[in-house]
């Protein structure tokens, strides 16, 4: 199944006892990856330069073969050594002026429909989160999950704490929440674009695979997942 626009109405189940999970790149935020993007925002004011970007392709090339970006998922070694209130303060602009302003229209449609329903509405997702939590709070959302660069002091390590909601993770993750605030899973959604997400889509009674990638929609047409493009 596919569909242009998001549920704008979340039809079973109301209240706080119906979770709403959103993934955050390529979901809410269509296209390149915010942290991505976050990387180009610094490079432009002289934060990070010629050397990080060496540093992450070394991590890189470390595990190959095969080819995979697990590696910088779980290791942010452009932030090894920067001040976590700089980099915090950077990410706040950053958000504000560069990503609040472009989220997805229908994307926003279906997080208000959901926090009309005052369903328990939850970002989840494997990027940093001081970019995440500031983009919670401009949307009103009260629980956001997301990665946790480690530091030493004041400065970033370039590790990172567990858990990291990713995969399985992410599943693990919202089934101790579900538990904690009492949701009902059989009655709550699901929004996420690629295999990563697919753990936490099949945990809810009503998945959405959004802007599909990396053979996401073969996944959602073999588990019958309904399919959505948002702007």
């Amino acid at each position: 199944m596919s569909s242009s626009t998001p549920p704008t109405s979340p039809a079973p189940g109301s209240g706080a006892d119906v979770g709403a999970f959103f993934d955050l790149d390529n979901t809410l935020i269509r296209g390149t990856a915010i942290e991505t993007r976050f990387f180009r925002y610094l490079w432009k004011r002289g934060v990070v330069g010629g050397r990080e970007a060496l540093r992450s392709l070394r991590v890189l090339l470390a595990q190959m073969p095969p080819m995979s970006l697990r590696p910088l998922r779980e290791r942010k070694v452009y932030l090894s050594g920067k001040r976590s209130a700089v980099i915090e303060d950077l990410a706040e602009r950053f958000i504000r002026t560069e990503i609040r302003p472009h989220l997805s229209p229908d994307g926003l449609a279906a997080l208000t429909a959901h926090q009309r329903a005052a369903h328990c509405v939850v970002i989840i997702t494997g990027a940093p989160d001081f970019l995440v939590t500031p983009l919670a709070e401009s949307l009103r959302v009260e629980v956001a999950m997301a990665a946790k660069p480690a530091r030493n002091g004041e400065v970033y390590t370039g590790t990172l704490m567990a858990p990291l909601p990713y995969g399985e993770v992410k599943r693990q993750l919202l089934e101790s929440f579900a538990k904690e605030r009492g949701v009902d899973l059989k009655a709550s959604y699901a929004y996420g674009d690629s295999p990563g997400d697919t753990e936490v889509l099949r945990l809810v009674g009503f998945p959405l695979v959004v802007n599909p990638i990396r053979g996401m929609a073969r996944i959602a047409r073999r588990e019958r997942w309904p399919i959505a493009k948002w702007k």
